[in-house]
């Protein structure tokens, strides 16, 4: 016998989709002044920031300004892909980079750890260069 179907029938995926929202539920209304809070404090709070300054080794050309503020929670990959941007240059040209003239941190350092720990007179300094300079 066929059987008649008397509304729309929701499968395991479809009904998933329809999760209750914690800000709409009116059952904990502290939940959501906490979220509230949360949110608000968050978007006064500013990043940290770190000053770097950028010195040109060997054939690098000098860049007009060198001195930038970083946020201190980007991974030094970040720092790497700013400074193609800043010199123009593609993803496949040689660009070396180091701290303090000495060593060259991994790309999943913290700029703010290096910061810390090998900063020179307030400023992260960063050699560049096209050909391994040192290390």
């Amino acid at each position: 016998m066929a059987q008649v179907a008397t509304g729309p029938e929701l499968t395991p995926r479809q009904s998933s989709r329809n999760l209750p929202s914690l800000v709409a539920n009116n059952d904990r209304p502290e939940l959501s002044e906490e979220v509230v809070k949360a949110l608000e404090t968050y978007k006064k709070k500013d990043s940290p920031k770190v000053v770097v300054r950028f010195k040109g080794v060997g054939n690098a050309p000098i860049m007009k300004q060198n001195v930038y503020k970083i946020i201190a929670t980007n991974r030094f990959q970040a720092v790497i892909q700013f400074l193609r941007k800043e010199l123009g240059w593609q993803k496949g040209e040689p660009l070396f980079l180091y701290i303090n003239s000495t060593f060259s941190p991994a790309p999943d350092d913290t700029v703010l750890n290096l910061y810390k720990s090998f900063s020179t007179e307030g400023y992260l300094i960063v050699n560049y260069s096209t050909t391994p300079a040192w290390g």
